[in-house]
């Protein structure tokens, strides 16, 4: 739900949106060659080095391999950092729960493109982010 929300699952050609760099869209594919290192390319029309699947900025990545004792920016690497991120905003249980409105209100300061996020890009809408999770196989507790 978050690839797709974050646009990078959809672009052509992308590693199911691991290797995406900020700014790509699906007539314009960005993409990155190497899982060694975070990208660390600028996007000055952004101004971000967002990259990868989640959208990473640059800054975050280099805490968080240090942090969780990563050795690349791997899908797995990516990975781990998400579910690193989404357990610090105290949203992984909700997630388990199948309250996935809750968990994408609690991440919407992580991810610019989840309802309520502060950083006035696009966002996609609450209803269309629960018909991708349950796509994905997620279930939704009754109230969600």
């Amino acid at each position: 739900m978050l690839a797709w929300s974050e646009g990078t699952s959809t672009i052509p050609g992308s590693d199911n949106g691991y290797n995406v760099l900020c700014g790509a869209t699906p007539t314009h594919p960005l993409l990155f060659t190497s899982y060694a290192d975070h990208p660390h390319i600028y996007n000055h029309a952004l101004d971000s080095t967002a990259a990868g699947r989640y959208q990473l900025l640059a800054r975050y990545f280099d805490a968080y391999k240090q942090k969780l004792g990563l050795p690349d920016f791997s899908p797995a690497s990516q990975d781990a950092i998400a579910l690193q991120q989404i357990t610090e905003r105290r949203a992984l249980l909700d997630i388990d729960a199948g309250n996935i409105t809750l968990a994408i209100l609690k991440c919407s300061t992580i991810w610019a493109s989840l309802p309520g996020a502060p950083y006035g890009q696009r966002q996609n809408k609450l209803s269309d982010l629960q018909a991708i999770y349950l796509k994905a196989g997620g279930t939704l507790a009754p109230n969600s």
